[in-house]
């Protein structure tokens, strides 16, 4: 087994390699004893740390630290041996020696008596043997909302007509905020219209147009999102001037967003806008870039808020606010940018190398902005050296040593976040082991030919491989070359190659050999091969094929007619193998008279009679023969051949035909069994004997029957050879009763022997009971899934032997469902092959041999959308440094079609695969000696969409990639 070294053993191996080698290997071993000792007492594999649960962020009301000052972070992984745990605040490790208010049980975090100083940045570290890897970031914020410090407001005095802003100023706090206006005491509150407005982010509120009913008090209310906590502000009074009406003016927007928005991937961004002006303006939203709405968008024109959820790629854009009345317009525009937080795509996977071996783990991730990458070992940040580099997230380590061995992870990150990956890289050194790779124990080839002898010796890192012909060195020639692989090729082989070969591997921690025979062979050659004939149809020809050979080898003729393999015998007899491989005898004619040969080159001549089922050879002066062990009451056909000591001649005509006698039937049906049929009946089915074992004519069956237990067999003749089923019908027969069945045999020589006896079931009754639960669930447009509760499983009278769905469309009548059963005891099912967007009645019944029972009732289920008609279009392709970047445009779906959450990329190079990707653009590897066929699809929660068409980048030669295809492009659709 290989030595795999952790790292606390690896100062041991270091320190081995500057003493005496006898005292490291004796190291080596007790270490290896000790942990193979270890993970048999233990009864697991070991294996690395790996999260299964990691800490997320917390926001704590500060009002609950007197009843509650508690919070727990989670933490969870797997590893054997089991992983302990540390805590990071801020990047600095924790103490959480008893007496601290951090304390851990298993992997998390608790925290008691909270206080300020504890909000932060908390990573969890897990390590054991293998490393440590440190988890996700997760934050601790405390939420909190303070009082209105002013008591006191001042009026606010306008003119009738005029619009008005009142402030409402939210005392200090933390966490998100939402606000309302009570109008003069409680529960009277503001309702906003498209006079009215509260925003949403400033808490202030605005009256288009003050009217005389809105004079009064108003008071702003706070409440915190998070601690549930609300307070009032002091009230404002809002007065009349007595001075006039104010007069028609244009719209003023006050309430607008700014002038860029980061939105996050997914989701929802609100956006605000509202206007003073008399008349009350309108407000309305559009994209400058024309483009319309999704239906997502919701648009609330009588109070000024737009918003679209589940943001994506495709809303980014700018949009306009227009507020518009009678006296003029005005307008705001600001863009919307989109952001994604990162995402791997592709991660490293745990690796084992040798030492001085090269790793190359690679690490991509998708993002918006680029996500940069950064790459740890054993949770530090891992710096790059002359051997360590980390090139567009890419970690290279050149001459890996046992230092290099732990846990290793990926970060990706932008300003909106960062994920993390890891994977671990073992370093091993094994000694050279031929225990699953011997050289093959005797390895034949022809004389003149080539031979191949492989080596393959399991060892780190790779050492030195010589070879050995018996006791002396092996030394290269033209002829004999030790490949780079180790492995042994000799060309032109001659008898003195012939021996026994042995490869000798070696490397610092030891050697190890192995061997094998090498046996040459004369060759086998044609000698005379088959000429060019001129023949008269219908002619019978024979062609030769003479060879000489090694003695030693069993020899093997096949033939080939037109490139294709004869198969002797299932011709019609039209191609027959005759003879040895020298001179043949004539061919045996006059079956009825003789037997002689009509040429050849031997005197010592002998005949055989060919026909079904065995040949018999007679000698050659006999002109008669008896052929015995035939089928009675059958006709047969002989043919006769001539063989003598160097082959086998032409077989003759076919004789007349002759049949044998007469004689009781010896062979019974086979297969007797049978149930099933409707009620009262017992139904006995057997395979029809064959007419050539019936012996005689007036053949037929005799079926015996009786029910389980009793004594007396009942009887009846069913006089057809070709019968196969009996039907007994009695109205005293139980349903599913056990009878017990023979089927004999009788023809006009008399009865012959039963068969043995089996035991049938007569008719059972359909199931008397419906499923009940029956539930269905759309999967897509065309797929539903549908589940029930099954009915007792027995063997009772009213057996189940599955279940039976009915389907049908809502505008249908239930006599045109469609059908679908399943086998056994199951109580699920999936329909497929529906239409989309369509509603379908469901019932389910159970059956057996008798048919089907009650219905359940009927549930309905209405399926999705239909994915993407429109296949991906615009695919583009283009090469950098050793990757194919494929682009494509964004598929857009119809209105009677599911929105798309992603696409397929299928690609086939040496073997199928295909890539998910939530974006429109992928990165391939480049095709070297191998082409890509490549179709893109679609995908929505109604299924998969139109594919593209079929896509190939041709094959690249590993010599030109760099020259050919630097910064090459090309439009595939």
């Amino acid at each position: 087994m290989p030595y795999q070294f952790w790292p606390a053993q690896s100062h041991q191996l270091i320190a081995c390699f500057a003493s005496r080698l006898d005292v490291c290997k004796w190291s080596v071993l007790i270490t290896l004893f000790l942990s193979f000792t270890l993970s048999l007492s233990v009864g697991n594999t070991l294996q690395s740390p790996v999260f299964t649960k990691q800490p997320g962020s917390i926001v704590f009301p500060v009002d609950s630290m007197e009843k509650n000052r508690e919070v727990v972070f989670s933490c969870e992984a797997q590893g054997d041996p089991p992983p302990f745990y540390r805590w990071k605040l801020n990047g600095s490790l924790l103490n959480s020696k008893p007496g601290s208010h951090h304390s851990l049980s298993g992997g998390n975090l608790r925290i008691n008596h909270l206080n300020k100083e504890d909000a932060g940045t908390y990573q969890c570290l897990a390590s054991n043997s293998f490393g440590t890897i440190v988890s996700r970031e997760a934050s601790l914020t405390f939420a909190y909302l303070e009082n209105f410090r002013s008591h006191k407001r001042s009026s606010v005095s306008v003119r009738e007509g005029q619009g008005v802003v009142l402030l409402c100023g939210p005392p200090p706090h933390s966490g998100a905020l939402t606000f309302s206006w009570i109008f003069n005491e409680y529960p009277s509150f503001v309702k906003q219209d498209s006079r009215r407005f509260v925003s949403q982010e400033t808490g202030n509120l605005y009256i288009a147009k003050v009217e005389p009913s809105d004079v009064g008090n108003y008071t702003c209310v706070v409440t915190n999102t998070v601690t549930k906590t609300r307070v009032q502000g002091p009230p404002t009074p809002l007065i009349l001037r007595n001075d006039g009406v104010m007069g028609e003016y244009e719209p003023k927007i006050e309430v607008q967003f700014p002038e860029i928005v980061q939105v996050a991937k997914g989701s929802t961004v609100r956006l605000e806008c509202f206007a003073l002006g008399n008349p009350v303006p309108s407000i309305s939203w559009h994209r400058v870039d024309g483009v319309p709405f999704a239906r997502k968008v919701d648009v609330r024109k009588t109070s000024g808020v737009m918003e679209i959820p589940y943001f994506q790629q495709e809303d980014a854009g700018t949009y306009e606010c227009v507020a518009e009345n009678s006296k003029g317009r005005n307008s705001v525009q600001g863009k919307l940018s989109f952001f994604a937080s990162p995402q791997l795509i592709e991660k490293p996977q745990d690796v084992q190398k040798a030492i001085d071996d090269s790793l190359v783990w690679e690490c991509k991730a998708t993002g918006k902005p680029k996500p940069s990458y950064r790459w740890m070992k054993n949770g530090e940040n891992l710096e790059p050296t002359e051997r360590v580099q980390v090139i567009n997230g890419a970690l290279s380590i050149t001459r890996l040593g046992l230092s290099d061995i732990g846990m290793y992870q990926c970060v990706a990150g932008n300003k909106y976040g960062e994920v993390y990956t890891n994977a671990e890289l073992r370093v091993i050194a094994v000694a050279p082991d031929f225990f699953q790779n011997q050289l093959k124990s005797h390895t034949l080839v022809k004389e003149g030919g080539d031979v191949l002898i492989e080596c393959k010796p399991k060892m780190s890192p790779r050492g030195t491989i010589s070879w050995r012909k018996g006791n002396d060195a092996l030394r290269a020639s033209s002829r004999i070359v030790i490949l780079e692989s180790g492995s042994l090729r000799i060309s032109n082989t001659t008898k003195a190659d012939a021996g026994t070969y042995t490869c000798a591997a070696h490397n610092q921690f030891g050697e190890a050999s192995s061997s094998g025979n090498l046996i040459v062979k004369e060759p086998t050659i044609i000698t005379t091969a088959p000429n060019t004939l001129d023949v008269t149809v219908g002619e019978s020809i024979i062609l030769p094929c003479q060879v000489s050979y090694d003695p030693s080898l069993e020899l093997k003729f096949t033939w080939f007619f037109n490139e294709q393999l004869i198969h002797f015998g299932s011709h019609g007899g039209y191609f027959e193998k005759v003879g040895g491989m020298h001179a043949v005898p004539g061919v045996c004619v006059s079956v009825q008279g003789a037997c002689a040969g009509s040429g050849g080159g031997s005197s010592h001549t002998m005949c055989a009679f060919c026909f079904v089922p065995v040949p018999k050879v007679v000698g050659g002066s006999h002109l008669t023969a008896t052929v015995i062990e035939l089928n009675p009451w059958v006709e047969y056909e002989f043919r006769v051949l001539a063989s003598n000591a160097v082959g086998t001649g032409e077989p003759s005509k076919p004789s007349k035909k002759a049949r044998t006698k007469e004689t009781v039937p010896k062979v019974t049906p086979a297969n007797v069994s049978g149930g099933g049929g409707s009620r009262s009946e017992l139904v006995i089915t057997w395979e029809p004997v064959p007419e050539e074992l019936q012996n005689a004519a007036g053949f037929g069956y005799v079926v015996a029957f009786r029910p389980f237990g009793a004594t007396g067999w009942m009887q009846a003749a069913v006089p057809s050879p070709e019968a196969s089923k009996y039907v007994f019908k009695n109205e005293t027969i139980l349903p599913f009763s056990p009878f017990q069945v023979k089927v004999g045999v009788y023809n006009n020589k008399g009865e012959g022997p039963f068969g043995p006896v089996v035991t049938i079931y007569s008719a059972e009754e359909e199931p008397g009971r419906a499923p009940s639960r029956l539930r269905a669930k759309s999967l897509s447009a065309f797929d539903v899934e549908v589940y029930w509760k099954a009915l007792p499983w027995s063997t009772s009278k009213k057996r189940v032997l599955g279940y039976e769905l009915r389907y049908w469309e809502k505008n249908e009548k239930e006599d045109k469902a469609s059908l679908l059963r399943t086998v056994g005891n199951r109580t699920m099912a999936i329909i497929q092959g529906l239409k989309g967007c369509t509603t379908y009645y469901i019932t389910v019944r159970a059956y057996n041999t008798a048919g089907t029972g009650p219905p359940s009732p009927a549930v309905n289920v209405t399926t999705k959308k239909p994915p993407p008609s429109q296949p991906p279009s615009k695919v583009m392709w283009n090469t950098s440094n050793s990757k194919i970047i494929l682009n494509w445009e964004q598929v857009k779906p119809l209105e009677n079609e599911s929105e798309v959450m992603g696409y397929k990329v299928n690609h086939i190079f040496f073997r199928p695969s295909i890539m998910e990707t939530n974006t429109t653009s992928v990165e391939l590897s480049l095709p070297t000696d191998e082409e890509y066929i490549i179709q893109i699809r679609p995908f929505g929660e109604g299924g998969e969409g139109s594919s593209s068409r079929q896509i190939t980048i041709p094959k690249i030669s590993v010599f030109s990639v760099t020259l050919s295809f630097r910064n090459h492009s090309n439009m595939l659709i």
